[in-house]
């Protein structure tokens, strides 16, 4: 799914839309920064910067592979058969990009609440997803892969005291047509406040 060029910003937003399976290209390296840069702009009371991200390509994907999916099976998780575990790792080598998410904690905030931290880290992703789409390509938030295995996360150089592991970012060039979203009306989700109840 390409977006046209003529879109405009509120358009775009309307029809992005999650696309596991993708292929190369990935975004060109200026693209990649443009895309990074975006989450620079999240909403983020105190100032504190709470989002890392972790680039993953190349060669790399096949070791993050490796990694996550014995970290998976080691930690007894019964659906890491070895049918899944082929599916996975053939969809893994079809993407051209992982981008690792997490928040990092700020053990010395006494003022900011850890929720709006992990709001902040969410909204920079968010940020991330809509300048993906926004440039031609596809992406897919995934935690499997070992999301909640620290393993993985210690392996991504994220100890676990001091980072909240939120997932990956599969990045590409859609890999077929993809159809769009049939989304909910937002009235149904609405509501106006004139004073108490």
């Amino acid at each position: 799914m390409t977006v046209s060029t003529t879109a405009t910003p509120l358009h775009a937003l309307a029809t992005r839309r999650s696309v596991k399976f993708l292929r190369a290209p990935a975004p060109k390296p200026d693209e990649l920064e443009q895309i990074l840069q975006a989450a620079m702009s999240a909403p983020d009371h105190g100032a504190l910067r709470p989002w890392r991200f972790v680039v993953i390509q190349g060669e790399a994907i096949g070791k993050l592979a490796d990694v996550a999916l014995e970290a998976v099976k080691r930690s007894g998780d019964p659906r890491m058969t070895p049918e899944k575990e082929k599916s996975v790792r053939e969809w893994m080598s079809a993407v051209p990009l992982f981008i690792g998410l997490a928040q990092k904690i700020a053990h010395d905030n006494t003022k900011i609440p850890e929720q709006e931290q992990l709001l902040a880290a969410g909204c920079a992703t968010m940020n991330i997803l809509n300048a993906v789409h926004m440039l031609g390509y596809g992406a897919f938030w995934s935690t499997g892969m070992g999301t909640y295995v620290e393993d993985v996360q210690n392996a991504l150089g994220l100890d676990s005291l001091d980072y909240r592991f939120l997932g990956f970012l599969a990045v590409g060039t859609p890999a077929c047509a993809v159809p769009p979203a049939n989304r909910p009306n937002f009235s149904d989700f609405v509501t106006e406040w004139t004073g108490p109840v």
